[in-house]
């Protein structure tokens, strides 16, 4: 593949789901990435409904996450192995890990002796909770985390926390290692060392907190779940209409001036003149406009925002949005060829660039399947360098 991280060269020591998203993430940019799964493979080739194939045994949860990489079969337990990753260490640029904290070390490769096989090496290390502090080492996982870094209290109807439906904990952990990973790589242009980027799943949700968190730290005010409704900005939300639900934001007193025109609501009284006042009558305000919004359909309503220039919209399902022509145009979804499942189609990278043509993406890989590839490319790459580090 070809991109703006062409010649950038990824070992992923990660499995489940954070570090493979980082490295996927790398991958769609164009990096050659190597995915070194224990002989019995990445725990993730296990999980599902739903597993597909003539066997029923590939297991959608993994294709989701392993796109554009290589599988090579190693066990860190064996000297064999040790010594196979070492080498696979001198020709890397970039090692992905989220192993509990201490592993990677007691295997005998720590953040020292990974700089003294490869000073140039860029380490992005994903742990649960962070590598040290009075829970440094702690083991994570997507829903533990949403729990414990505060997200489930601000989601789902008042009084009763829920997770959010994707797996965000390990998928902004991934998002925000290879963030690190790029700007890892660029200063190394300029020092020419390696480094370790650090992120963890209780990072990456709290990093997200955004006004959530200043409410809190500056304003004083503990946030609370507001179901489908904003928590500080009203009308901005999920109606019901005559035929389901459909969603308005109004994030300004003009949008808001013909939201109540259109509903034949007096947008000037004191109760609603402003988003202030609006917010301290929300259940009052949502009462008025649904009473209005059932006397149409959905489409009626949404076809007569958008002539207002409101921001509104449907409530799609999966199957919806992956029919939806915006989403195909947005190159969201991307076809490969799987040596088992035939022609299959992935949700796709979230970034385009203007000077790059459009990769052919490669499928997820069968366990082991690059074994003999990944070797002959190393002993290419090692003969052509006498063994230096990259």
């Amino acid at each position: 593949m070809q991109g703006p991280l062409g010649d950038v060269v990824v070992l992923d020591l990660s499995r489940a789901l954070a570090g493979p998203h980082a490295a996927q993430m790398l991958g769609d940019l164009g990096a050659h990435v190597i995915k070194v799964e224990h002989p019995s493979g990445d725990e993730s080739r296990g999980w599902g409904p739903p597993f597909v194939g003539p066997d029923a045994d590939i297991s959608t949860y993994f294709l989701a996450a392993n796109r554009n990489k290589q599988s090579i079969t190693i066990d860190l337990k064996t000297a064999e192995g040790r010594e196979l990753v070492e080498r696979l260490v001198r020709r890397s640029d970039v090692l992905i890990e989220n192993f509990r904290t201490g592993v990677l070390d007691r295997l005998g490769f720590g953040a020292d002796r990974l700089h003294e096989l490869n000073p140039r090496l860029i380490v992005l290390s994903i742990t649960g909770f962070g590598h040290d502090g009075p829970e440094g080492g702690r083991p994570g996982y997507d829903q533990i985390a949403q729990g414990e870094a505060g997200l489930m209290s601000l989601t789902g109807p008042p009084g009763e926390p829920y997770r959010v439906g994707a797996s965000i904990a390990d998928l902004l952990a991934g998002i925000h290692g290879a963030y690190g990973v790029v700007a890892a790589l660029y200063e190394r242009e300029r020092t020419g060392k390696g480094t370790v980027v650090r992120t963890s799943l209780l990072a990456s949700v709290v990093g997200v907190h955004s006004y959530h968190g200043t409410s809190w730290t500056v304003g004083g005010k503990l946030p609370v779940a507001n179901g489908n409704h904003h928590a500080s900005i009203a009308p901005y939300g999920a109606f019901h209409c005559a035929d389901g639900m459909l969603q308005i934001a109004v994030a300004n007193d003009g949008q808001w001036q013909k939201v109540a025109r259109l509903l034949d609501i007096d947008p000037n009284i004191p109760k609603y003149a402003t988003n202030r006042e609006r917010f301290a009558h929300r259940d009052e305000l949502i009462s008025d406009m649904e009473k209005a919004l059932v006397a149409h359909d959905r489409a009626h309503w949404l076809s007569a925002l958008a002539d207002l220039g409101v921001p509104a919209g449907a409530i799609r399902t999966i199957d919806e949005v992956y029919s939806w022509d915006q989403v195909h145009s947005q190159g969201l979804l991307v076809d490969v060829d799987h040596p088992v499942l035939g022609r299959i189609t992935l949700p796709g990278p979230p970034l385009r660039f203007d000077d790059h043509p459009a990769p052919a993406h490669t499928p997820p890989p069968a366990l082991g399947q690059d074994n003999d590839a990944v070797l002959t490319w190393l002993e290419a790459q090692e003969s052509t360098s006498g063994g230096s580090a990259t």
